[in-house]
């Protein structure tokens, strides 16, 4: 069994494939997902699990470079917003329109959804690398 990290077995294997550049979304349970994408439904009940866990989840594992969020969250959702802006701290932030963002996920390796149910609770994360 393993002994740190998360213990989603598809999800740790998405995370060990991804490439310098490579993209991952972790978004609500209301985002629509591309079918041609990789979806790992995280989804349990109303809120669980949230968001902001699953985001710190997986950064305990992905070296992230940059990532993107929509420009709706800083207003719709600011209690997210301020919560990705402390977790992300020192990594390089983009901005786009949600509408962007929902085409930005055709892009990613994989889609994780959570059972977070607030407004504008996206991001998607780009890969980095460790050396």
């Amino acid at each position: 069994m393993k002994k740190i990290g998360t213990l989603n077995s598809l999800l740790s294997q998405t995370i060990s494939e991804l490439g310098h550049t490579d993209k991952i979304v972790i978004c609500d349970s209301g985002l629509s997902i591309p079918s041609h994408v990789r979806r790992i439904d995280l989804a349990l009940k109303n809120g669980t699990p949230s968001f902001m866990d699953t985001l710190r989840t997986v950064l305990e594992e992905m070296q992230v470079e940059k990532y993107y969020i929509a420009q709706e969250t800083r207003t719709r959702n600011p209690d997210i917003h301020r919560q990705i802006q402390t977790a992300m701290s020192g990594i390089a932030e983009s901005t786009l329109s949600h509408e962007e963002l929902k085409l930005l996920t055709h892009q990613a390796k994989a889609v994780i959804r959570t059972g977070e149910c607030t407004p504008y609770a996206n991001i998607v994360l780009e890969s980095g690398v460790i050396f």
